[in-house]
């Protein structure tokens, strides 16, 4: 059994789906986005089953995106969870069917208030479609599942359709990586977007010496510093020069080498610094990688020296 070509034909199949979809999509798509955007109160997602599951993703997506959004099972909506919809709120439904008895149950309730009502199904004249305010189509042609009984196009596609709906409302806001980051302080996703470079750089015992120190008393610094560099100042406190343990090593190899020379005479006079500390990590991660070095040097707009960032700081706080 070919299960490379099963799998081809799946993925192939499913992405007909989506691209038939895109081509079909009107203008119910901005009436969608319009009653959300006029909605006061919370987006509320509901479901049964498979539509259910995905279901809570979209409105996952859209509370992580901007728009205030929950899922509500409709069973428990019915059993006291209904007072959870208020009148300035208004509802997304899903059913692919469109004829779900326990979502059905629900929509005069949600109807009596005038709550606005998003339907997606398969089809329009459906229940749900009848209930709805604005219907979003979720037909297929045709299941993944070779004995067209699992959801499998259906769900993907009503999957595309509320992430369609949530990146129009993303740019209608226009939501941006600051606001998506106060929307994820933790995890990886969070680090990425909120930590600053102001949060991990090293402020105090750098290892700072002036412009005419030796190049003796510089290396005692470097290995005191343990950041395998040396930052090297004039009085203004502002930075002329880095003295890396690599930039140590080369020195060695010249004809004219003292450890009673000046520490910048053989100092990088052109390090790479960031002079905005309030810069993403992430972003600080960028730099070092594309130069390929191990420090950054954190300065104001003067050029004075503020702090240091090593590439192990950033990857110990789990900056990607």
């Amino acid at each position: 059994m070919d299960f490379i070509k099963i799998a081809r034909e799946v993925l192939e199949l499913e992405a007909k789906e989506l691209v038939r979809c895109a081509e079909n999509l009107g203008s119910e798509i901005e009436d969608a986005v319009n009653i959300v955007m006029a909605t006061k109160g919370k987006l509320i997602v509901t479901g049964v089953g498979k539509s259910g599951l995905v279901g809570a993703k979209i409105a996952a997506t859209l509370a992580s995106t901007g728009t205030s959004s929950f899922f509500l099972h409709p069973t428990e909506a019915m059993h006291g969870d209904l007072g959870m919809i208020g009148k300035e709120d208004a509802v997304l439904a899903i059913s692919y069917s469109g004829e779900s008895e326990e979502l059905i149950k629900i929509l005069p309730h949600i109807k009596r208030f005038d709550i606005p009502l998003i339907g997606m199904a398969r089809d329009k004249n459906s229940s749900l479609g009848k209930y709805s305010d604005v219907f979003l189509s979720i037909n297929i042609e045709k299941e993944a599942c070779p004995l067209e009984t699992a959801p499998t196009s259906s769900t993907t596609l009503t999957l595309g359709v509320g992430d369609a709906l949530a990146v129009c409302l993303m740019k209608k806001r226009d939501f941006q990586k600051s606001d998506f980051a106060s929307f994820h302080p933790g995890g990886s996703l969070g680090k990425q977007l909120f930590i600053k470079v102001s949060d991990l750089m090293r402020v105090e015992n750098l290892p700072i010496v002036s412009e005419d120190t030796l190049l003796k008393d510089a290396m005692i610094a470097m290995s005191e510093g343990r950041l395998g560099n040396v930052l090297i100042t004039n009085k203004d406190n502002e930075l002329v020069g880095l003295l890396s343990d690599g930039d140590l090593r080369r020195a060695l190899l010249k004809e004219d080498f003292s450890i009673n020379n000046r520490a910048l005479r053989y100092a990088c006079r052109e390090p790479k610094i960031i002079d905005d500390s309030t810069m993403l990590a992430s972003d600080a991660l960028n730099v070092v990688e594309k130069y390929k070095i191990q420090l950054l040097v954190i300065t104001d707009k003067a050029g004075r020296v503020k702090g240091a960032l090593h590439i192990h700081d950033l990857v110990e706080a789990g900056i990607k």
